[in-house]
């Protein structure tokens, strides 16, 4: 049996499907350890992909001091107990985490008793716990290696509708499933010049923004019919982005791959706030082989006559063509094959 366990956000979930995926075409049920808090229980409470979800009560420890940090430490060593149970019970050939607090107990489980452990790391800078147990495991798979890196696992939807970008008639502006002010307010900026050198929109902006931009769009004079398409979320997004010619997008390591995938250019505004500034140095990957932009966000949000001139300097046919190679399809299986090639 095996065990797949980490989340919090949907780029560690993301990969959790996917190489649940992968185990279910080779006729395998793995088990899904999680957190109650986060997201996991969002993603998985009900996918009977997995043979078994088990939610337990685990919390972060990076951002608590004193007292609450000793007792966070000592609820992880609880749980890890717990999970040995787990382990023993289900004879767990192997525990793969994808990073997140909610991995912490299942991974410190597989350390206890002798399981083999594997680790796949999402972003350029490694996490805490995956680099505090990277000694430990058994393999480790990051795209970002120098030395032997792995596909990331995109879906297949992805590619499927990728395609070389040669003349900019679309940006699409990405600020995720729970939208980004920073984003929204840029895109909003930009509309008036992107219209006047005959650019069209689309606008992903996120949960409850959408009422608001729509009543800015209009007050600019920017049609919602021909100028902008503007939507808080889409199932097909791979369908939205098929149509653009670049992106203005965060840089969180599931949206970088699938633009990878996608064979999309982009200009990234990183989230600032993220651990370790970990977005910055998932675009600065691309950008130092010279085949994405960065605009850093400050306090007052971004400049915007500085992404625009980013926009029109961009030689997207060149980027298009640079990502289409960064990746290639079944990352998911890449990786599955190389665990079990070392689990014999």
């Amino acid at each position: 049996m095996m065990v797949i366990s980490g989340g919090g956000t949907g780029g560690h979930l993301a990969i959790v499907k996917s190489l649940c995926e992968e185990l279910n075409l080779r006729d395998q049920k793995p088990i899904f350890i999680g957190s109650t808090r986060g997201q996991d229980k969002l993603w998985f409470e009900n996918d009977e992909n997995f043979s078994e979800r088990i939610f337990l009560e685990s919390s972060g420890v990076v951002n608590k001091r004193g007292f609450d940090k000793i007792l966070s430490l000592l609820n992880i060593f609880k749980l890890s107990l717990k999970c040995c149970k787990i382990l023993k019970k289900h004879k767990a050939r192997a525990v793969i985490i994808v990073g997140g607090y909610s991995a912490a107990p299942a991974a410190f489980a597989a350390i206890m008793c002798k399981i083999p452990l594997f680790i796949h790391e999402q972003n350029a800078i490694t996490g805490k716990l995956n680099k505090l147990l990277k000694p430990y495991a058994k393999g480790y798979y990051s795209s970002y290696d120098k030395i032997s890196p792995c596909n990331y696992p995109v879906g297949s939807k992805f590619f499927a509708t990728s395609r070389i970008r040669k003349e900019l008639k679309t940006v699409i502006f990405l600020g995720g499933s729970q939208g980004a002010r920073t984003i929204n307010d840029l895109a909003v900026n930009l509309a008036p010049k992107l219209k006047e050198s005959g650019i069209k929109i689309i606008h992903q902006c996120g949960k409850n923004a959408l009422v608001k931009l729509e009543e800015r769009y209009r007050n600019l004079g920017i049609s919602l019919e021909n100028d902008v398409e503007i939507f808080e979320f889409s199932k097909n997004l791979e369908q939205k982005m098929s149509i653009a010619d670049l992106a203005i997008s965060r840089a969180g390591a599931s949206s970088l791959w699938e633009l990878c995938a996608n064979a999309l250019p982009a200009i990234f505004i990183p989230y600032p706030h993220a651990a370790k500034n970990h977005q910055y140095y998932n675009a600065k990957f691309l950008f130092e082989k010279n085949i994405a932009k960065i605009c850093l966000q400050n306090d007052s949000g971004v400049d915007t006559d500085s992404v625009l001139k980013m926009i029109k300097e961009f030689d997207i046919n060149h980027s298009s063509k640079a990502l289409q190679s960064m990746i290639d399809q079944n990352g998911a299986k890449e990786i599955v094959d190389k665990i079990f090639s070392k689990l014999g």
